[in-house]
């Protein structure tokens, strides 16, 4: 059965008490980001059928404001390379579809995940207003509901998203952690760019080749075990899920795109690391707002193999590499240390940082490369978040945006947390080759159903 939804309402939510600061300064990386939702979608079983969707939706709406008192800069709006803390509000809107959540999931579509995002009206943008869209669907007879948040990326990575969504569901819950506010980071790690910064157009930076398409594969424990043993090497005897599946993808992805090139290119991996997991809390606590993310990258000639268990080899050792810089640079810091040698310490590690994005960036503007970029979603709570109707069935990203020679992979655990779900949106003439390749097949699914 098709699913069907129909809007049923849209509006302005405000924060319940004014931002107590005027702007919020935002950092180099962060205007870099390109002016898109960071978004995905929970899917919860079974909501009360004792209360009217109105009834839910009004008390939704009524927590939302209150979480967004303590998030202000997400009610705000982006101006230039600040956030005039103005309270202007965030959308919300309704959505009902008679279809039930069982059957939309067991017969999973994941083209029709974009419906779950709300529509951009006319004069706004994930670059200016809002910053923050929230859709509620509602499915048949009281069946379950989902819950799409999409956050501008100038403001937030995965982590806030979820930093977020945690605290709303907290403040509708009423629980008792709904007194802390997060800290904004801004350019606690990256610096400001200066007053004339200009953010990159990206038709400026990606020329497109052609409609990218998304898929969604999935790595079943047991399978995830056979591929980190094929992927162990004398150096890197056991592998994580994240660097076996990514090197996986990696080598498939390549070979597809190879298979359909008159000239085969070098290619670059780029895979994100969350800064929150590497910086002392008492600098970087760990609901941290911002894009809180460096990055490594592993590069492979157009003649090469891309044989696994090497790019695993590659990818601990480049990874490691990242790690040790990190940890150079903030050597002698102390939790005592004044605000002035904290400032010091960290503005050198962004420096730093930006210097290896740098290089990364002088690689990645070539039109005679393919850039893979990989994101982790993996252990990070999101199965965890509960408005009051229990953990979330499923979820999954709501939308992706992919340009002409990027390919853009998340990995994300499975409700049980052991098997992991993989999205890959691939340029649409080599997902075919792509999805038909042997090593794929042999260790992961497509599109399976989700049995609730």
């Amino acid at each position: 059965m098709e699913l069907k939804l129909e809007v049923t309402g849209r509006e302005v939510i405000k924060p319940s008490s004014p931002a107590p600061h005027d702007r919020l300064q935002l950092s180099l990386f962060d205007l870099s980001c390109p002016p898109i939702y960071v978004a995905t979608t929970f899917f919860f079983k079974s909501i009360s059928t004792r209360e009217s969707p109105e009834i839910i939706s009004g008390r939704l709406k009524t927590s939302l404001s209150e979480t967004l008192s303590r998030f202000s800069p997400l009610a705000g709006r982006l101006e230039g390379i600040s956030i005039c803390c103005n309270d202007e509000g965030v959308i919300f809107t309704e959505a009902r579809t008679d279809l039930l959540l069982s059957d939309f999931l067991r017969n999973l579509d994941t083209d029709s995940l974009a419906e779950f995002l709300p529509e951009v009206e006319q004069g706004e943008s994930a670059g200016t207003w809002p910053l923050l869209r929230v859709m509620v669907s509602f499915f048949g007879s009281g069946s379950g509901a989902a819950v799409t948040v999409g956050i501008s990326h100038h403001i937030c990575d995965a982590a806030s998203l979820l930093t977020f969504v945690r605290a709303w569901a907290a403040t509708e819950k009423g629980s008792t952690e709904t007194s802390t506010v997060p800290q904004f980071a801004g350019t606690t790690i990256y610096p400001p760019p200066y007053t004339s910064y200009q953010s990159p157009s990206l038709d400026d930076i990606y020329e497109l080749r052609g409609k990218c398409v998304t898929k969604r594969l999935l790595f079943t424990s047991s399978k995830i075990a056979e591929l980190k043993l094929k992927s162990a090497t004398q150096s890197v005897p056991l592998p994580t899920r994240v660097e076996a599946i990514a090197s996986l993808i990696w080598r498939c992805a390549a070979k597809a795109s190879r298979s359909n090139s008159v000239s085969p290119k070098s290619t670059l991996m780029t895979q994100a690391m969350d800064l929150r997991l590497r910086i002392p809390t008492t600098v970087l606590p760990q609901n941290a707002m911002g894009n809180l993310q460096s990055a490594f990258f592993l590069k492979k000639e157009a003649e090469s193999q891309l044989e696994i268990g090497e790019i695993v080899a590659e990818f601990r050792k480049t990874k490691e590499g990242v790690n040790e810089m990190i940890k150079e640079n903030l050597q002698g810091y102390d939790d005592d240390d004044d605000t002035t040698t904290i400032t010091t310490t960290t503005t050198k590690l962004g420096q730093n940082l930006l210097t290896a994005l740098g290089s990364f960036m002088s690689e990645y503007l070539r039109p005679d490369i393919d850039l893979y970029t990989m994101s982790s979603w993996c252990r990070k709570p999101f199965y965890e978040v509960d408005f009051g109707w229990g953990n979330p069935v499923w979820m999954g990203p709501a939308s992706h945006t992919i340009y002409d020679n990027i390919v853009f992979v998340v990995l994300m655990d499975s409700k049980d947390g052991e098997d992991v779900e993989a999205w890959v949106g691939i340029p649409k003439q080599d997902m075919t080759t792509f999805l038909c390749d042997e090593e794929l097949v042999a260790y992961a699914i497509l599109n399976p159903p989700v049995l609730i």
